[in-house]
């Protein structure tokens, strides 16, 4: 076991290699100035346009660009926001809990309803429930989450008037955050209606953010019990007379559990994508949203380093998911 975690740590390195370039690349492929960027509508003498540009040390070659940064995330610094002068991991480290809130609850939705559908759909194989669940799913994994968001904005928040359009909280809760988790804190502040208030502002984007990750749950859950469902092993758990729920549950759906793992664990990174626009539309003050604001502004830094965080989380979650493998099936552990 452990050769094998030594193993895919040692992938990991050449992955962080290749994000990183492909990270540096991106930003500077970008249209647009960071230092006209950070002027505004004021501009900036020509003078003062090259200090800006030798002070951030963005005249020199690429290649000396790239390894001073490289040199600084070694030694653990992601470097300074050039729009807000504060350091990205500080910066990252306060914004994250609210992205995790949502990509958990969202993570949380999709398990709960795409393994039992997926589950039933593979049971009753060709029935009318089997049908409409995975043409719901291929729905719900086509659908745009920018055109999705909007639609349930529009009738849920618009027309019915059920939940907020925006935002954590509504703005007459105050109160000091603790845990960063929006949840958390408004239940353990005491305030009455706070709870209720983060709860109804987190329905909509994780719903929303949710979707996609169902949809493929759903469906890789559906075909891993079909291939289980046929094995000589599960006839022989019905031969016995075991009850279909102790042959579905204990004896298929265990076997049928690793690739399903798997794709629970991709869908971390779907998430993190997915986050992008979902804190966009929906306004919630994450990472996703902070991305998308140091693009618009050009801050190099930001873009470059929140990428490479976030490729790490999700590194890091795949690797875990690989360790659990050895829980699910002793076969790969001896293997």
């Amino acid at each position: 076991m452990l050769r094998y975690l030594l193993h895919k740590l040692a992938l990991i390195v050449p992955t962080v290699i290749g994000i990183s370039l492909a990270a540096f690349a991106f930003v500077r492929l970008l249209p647009g100035d960071p230092i006209l960027a950070l002027a505004g509508e004021r501009g900036v003498s020509p003078e003062r346009y090259a200090e800006l540009i030798h002070q951030f040390g963005y005249d020199r070659p690429y290649v000396v660009q790239y390894l001073e940064y490289i040199r600084q995330v070694l030694s653990g610094d992601f470097g300074i926001s050039i729009a807000t002068k504060r350091p990205v991991l500080g910066e990252f480290q306060a914004l994250f809990p609210a992205t995790l809130e949502l990509a958990t609850v969202a993570l949380i939705i999709a398990i709960l309803v795409g393994i039992p559908a997926g589950i039933f759909a593979a049971v009753k194989r060709g029935s009318w429930f089997d049908q409409a669940t995975m043409g719901v799913a291929l729905t719900g994994y086509s659908m745009p989450i920018f055109w999705w968001g909007l639609l349930l904005i529009i009738f849920f928040s618009g027309y019915l008037g059920w939940t907020p359009v925006s935002g954590r909280i509504g703005l007459q809760y105050f109160f000091k955050p603790t845990t960063g988790f929006m949840l958390i804190d408004s239940l353990i502040s005491g305030r009455s209606g706070a709870f209720r208030s983060a709860l109804s502002h987190l329905i909509l984007p994780s719903i929303v953010l949710a979707t996609i990750p169902l949809a493929v749950i759903a469906r890789q859950t559906r075909s891993a019990m079909l291939e289980v469902l046929g094995e000589d092993y599960v006839r022989t758990a019905r031969a016995k007379g075991l009850s279909p729920s102790r042959v579905v549950g204990l004896h298929a759906f265990r076997n049928a559990l690793i690739p399903v793992v798997t794709t629970i664990g991709l869908q971390v990174g779907t998430l993190m994508a997915g986050a992008i626009l979902t804190e966009t539309i929906f306004s919630w003050p994450g990472i996703g949203k902070w991305m998308i604001d140091a693009i618009g502004k050009r801050d190099y830094v930001v873009v470059q380093s929140g990428l490479l965080i976030i490729a790490l989380i999700v590194m890091a979650v795949n690797l875990i998911v690989d360790v659990l493998y050895a829980v699910i099936n002793p076969r790969i552990r001896v293997q």
